[in-house]
């Protein structure tokens, strides 16, 4: 059986697509799509990546979006320091034992966005 490789791209509406292109670049460091051959696409690092439906009356993000971000960082303590100081609120930091520790943000669309620095 052949299998897909990773994830090549996330598209998802956006009230205001070029503004949320920049606050994901300022804020995560994700490099927006490119529009011509000169640009970089955003590269990440190999890593675990988890694909999980979740039940349609989860409570674990908005019941009003479809969808929620989770990407995985290096050093959570530094990466939440760097979003409050930016005024972006983090909440339900948490940690689960064996996985790692998460913490959370919201997009300024409302979408929300796990952060997750896995067990070393």
């Amino acid at each position: 059986m052949q299998k897909v490789q990773g994830f090549g791209g996330f598209f998802f509406r956006a009230q205001d697509p070029e503004g949320l292109a920049n606050w994901y670049r300022d804020h995560l460091g994700i490099d927006p799509a490119p529009t011509d051959m000169d640009m970089t696409p955003w590269r990440t690092e190999a890593g675990v990546t988890v694909f999980s439906p979740f039940a349609a009356n989860t409570d674990y993000f908005s019941t009003d979006k479809a969808f929620m971000l989770n990407f995985r960082v290096t050093d959570l303590d530094a990466m939440v320091t760097q979003l409050a100081s930016a005024g972006i609120k983090v909440s339900d930091e948490s940690e689960m034992e064996g996985i790692g520790r998460f913490a959370r943000i919201h997009d300024p669309e409302g979408n929300a966005i796990e952060l997750w620095e896995p067990v070393s």
